[in-house]
């Protein structure tokens, strides 16, 4: 039974009918029986799903929706938000997972049957699978009364400040006091009851439906991904990469805590071990119960989820992890600091009120085993600000910091910001001369617009951390990392950034390296020459007949294709980026169970964001990336276009301003609305020799460019650290 009170955007409707957003503007002015808006606003409104499903294919505009698309409309519209549809959704799945006769038990008959059935076989299947009793009373999606258990469990147990100084840990009866009496942990998630469960019954069977086809996990995954792609502001994830580099940093651990897991990309990246159980914790309630279920999902695992604020009320006090994964919410000024202030966990001094994330890695260790290791993304500024230098000082001196590596710029939201990785061991003995690592792989942040090479910072990082561990001797690898004895950095700032501490690269072929790069630029000007178009001719304007890229994919002339959200292939994805800077592939696309769209040789990719006149022919180095976001893929008929011909004309200046929406902040273009001359093959191929003579050209200057930044750069950096004599 389709699910009347689910709606759909414009922006839903465009997606399900394979138009463009100023198509569904169109049938709403031109057609008085278009659905009318149900919801949203004036500016962005609602429909109907079950009328828009209908209207579109009354008009044969819509021969058959695709499941996982109509899946994802009714999670999308769901009247009370799509976290808690998420939610039920996730519940459910697991129960397919786990108990597949239990569902097909639950789900036969109506869905008000369905609503009353299905709380009880949840309730048994998440007490199993996540631990404690599942609270039916108390919805998993919603955080009003949850919020208020954790503001009471975070009163119970704090104290006021009455006193001590920065950098000093004063141990205080009350706090212990507190801590006996605080509020249990508030489970992550909690049985729906039937009737919340009643208007989520179409999505529960849409999502058995795309499990029975993909699985339960990966449709998980799938609802998932897209609500993440659709909010992309809502949330600062952690990139899978990333994820996967802290957690082998880490080492293989049974027992691993995430204090602020958010969706759980951090433990769902750690390595699957025998009798594994993994600790999540997060203030949100709607992350805490998709992050557990998620990771329910994944493995065989105990999971054992919270709701909470990790530093006013932690959920796992007595916890002795073997690994610590985090990554924090930075600068955070209402952290708890002056409830706080007698907390047993500031073994290394009282944070300041602007030293939230050193809370945070005091908490990963307070949280540790001896010899356990804590790894946690944090901002560069932590390494050096001046309000945390005792704090820093005595993490070196008692061997609990081990390792700080400077990440490229772009790794992690922000993406602006070069952010670290702290690596952190709980000290069983404080060591004898006891060093430090330090790594910076800004070298790796890629060039142009790309992207930086998180896969050489992964090969990177790890060859230096596992051999500083290994050998437990001096690492030096020039311009990379470096192991520094803590009592070079002991100084009355404790400046811990890498870049400070880490020799130049090494030297000894920096001239010849420099002579190298002269006489390549040389052979690329002497080529640009070459390349260099002759004079113009002058010609009468043309008038040819002209046609659109949308007439020509209807009429088969060419295949066109957009950019997918995810896919399961491990393939390079190029980029919108890599497009405008005619770079490799870099990108990458979250896991999911989407079929990515594979570059051939001869397709043309147009990048729609951005209002630059761009167009890229696919050639054989570039054939078999994925596609990603925010390009759109022309792949023409060989026997009616040809593709440099096609490419050429797209790149027309005027072509893309009459093609282009001005209505927001950025320009978008409608591939469908480029223009091109209708012209014999033989014709095309002779503009199309011409527009390719013009990408050669093109490609020289940017090399040309690039190896005189590179020749520059090096010739200042050789000249100023005496490598390159001035004549």
């Amino acid at each position: 039974m389709q699910d009347n009170t689910t709606e759909v955007t414009a922006a839903g409707i465009a997606r399900l009918a394979g138009v463009g957003r100023a198509a569904v503007s169109n049938w709403r002015r031109r057609h008085a029986d278009f659905p009318k808006p149900v919801g949203g606003t004036e500016t962005s409104p609602s429909f109907a799903l079950a009328e828009v499903e209908s209207w579109l294919r009354k008009q044969g505009k819509l021969a058959h929706v695709p499941l996982r698309e109509r899946v994802w409309q009714q999670l999308a519209g769901h009247p009370e938000g799509a976290l808690t549809a998420l939610v039920h959704a996730g519940c459910v799945l697991l129960l397919i997972h786990e108990r597949p006769t239990v569902w097909l038990h639950v789900s036969a008959g109506s869905d008000e049957r369905l609503a009353a059935m299905l709380p009880a076989a949840l309730d048994e299947v998440l007490t199993a699978r996540l631990g404690g009793a599942a609270d039916p009373t108390v919805h998993s999606g919603r955080g009003a009364d949850t919020a208020e258990a954790v503001n009471r469990s975070g009163r119970a147990m704090a104290v006021n400040r009455s006193g001590g100084t920065d950098g000093v840990n004063t141990a205080h009866p009350a706090a212990a006091a507190a801590a006996a009496v605080a509020t249990p942990a508030t489970p992550a998630v909690r049985t729906p009851t039937g009737p919340q469960l009643l208007p989520s019954a179409p999505l529960l069977r849409g999502a058995a439906e795309l499990a029975a086809e993909a699985g339960a996990r990966q449709a998980f995954e799938f609802l998932l991904g897209r609500h993440l792609d659709a909010n992309p502001r809502q949330y600062t994830l952690t990139p899978s990469e990333l994820a996967g580099l802290m957690a082998d940093l880490a080492g293989p651990a049974r027992t691993v805590l995430d204090p602020a897991c958010g969706t759980g990309a951090l433990l769902r990246a750690v390595g699957v071990r025998p009798d594994q159980e993994l600790y999540a914790q997060d203030s949100a309630p709607d992350l805490a119960a998709l992050s557990a279920l998620r990771l329910a999902l994944h493995s065989r695992a105990g999971v054992h989820g919270a709701i909470g604020d990790t530093l006013r009320a932690d959920a796992f006090p007595e916890l002795r992890a073997d690994a610590v994964l985090c990554h924090p919410p930075f600068n955070e000024r209402n952290w708890g600091h002056d409830e706080l202030a007698y907390d047993a966990r500031w073994e290394y001094g009282f944070p300041a009120r602007t030293e939230s994330e050193l809370a945070w890695v005091q908490h990963a260790l307070a949280r540790l085993a001896d010899g356990g290791t804590a790894v946690l993304l944090m901002p560069p500024a932590v390494a050096s600000r001046r309000s945390g230098r005792r704090i820093r000082a005595d993490l070196l001196r008692r061997g609990a910091l081990r390792a700080l590596v400077a990440l490229p710029a772009g790794a992690a939201p922000p993406h602006s910001i070069p952010l670290h990785l702290w690596v952190l061991r709980r000290p069983e003995r404080t060591p004898a001369t006891p060093e430090v690592l330090l790594v910076d792989t800004g070298r790796f942040s890629g060039e142009g617009r790309g992207g930086p090479d998180l896969a050489a910072v992964r090969d990177a990082v790890l060859d230096a951390w596992r051999a500083f561990e290994r050998d437990g001797g001096p690492v030096e690898r020039p311009g990379l990392a470096r192991s520094v004895p803590v009592i070079e950095l002991l100084d009355d700032d404790v400046d811990l950034a890498p870049a400070r501490h880490l020799p130049p690269a090494a030297a000894a072929d920096g001239a010849e390296e420099l002579t190298a790069v002269r006489e390549r630029l040389g052979a690329t000007l002497r080529l640009t020459v070459d390349l260099t178009p002759p004079p113009a001719d002058q010609a009468p304007p043309a008038r040819w007949p002209l046609t659109t890229v949308g007439e020509l994919a209807r009429g088969g002339a060419l295949l066109l294709r957009t950019g997918g959200i995810g896919g399961h292939a491990r393939v390079p994805v190029l980029t919108d980026h890599d497009v405008l800077a005619a770079t490799a592939p870099s990108g990458t696309l979250p896991e999911s169970d989407e079929e990515a769209v594979l570059t051939e040789p001869g397709d043309v990719v147009v990048p729609v964001l951005g209002g630059g006149s761009v167009a890229r022919v696919v050639d054989d180095a570039t054939a078999g990336a994925a596609l990603g976001r925010n390009l759109v893929l022309l792949r023409p008929d060989r026997t009616a276009l040809d593709p440099w011909f096609l490419a050429g004309f797209l790149r027309g200046t005027a072509n893309n301003r009459q093609a282009s929406s001005y209505a927001s902040t950025a320009t978008r273009l409608d591939v469908r609305r480029l223009q091109l001359p209708r012209l014999p093959l033989e014709e095309q191929r002779r503009y199309g020799a011409r527009f390719r003579a013009l990408d050669e050209f093109e490609r020289a200057l940017r090399h040309a460019s690039r190896l005189g930044e590179h020749l520059v750069r090096g010739m200042y950096d050789g000249l100023t650290d005496g490598t390159v004599a001035p004549a």
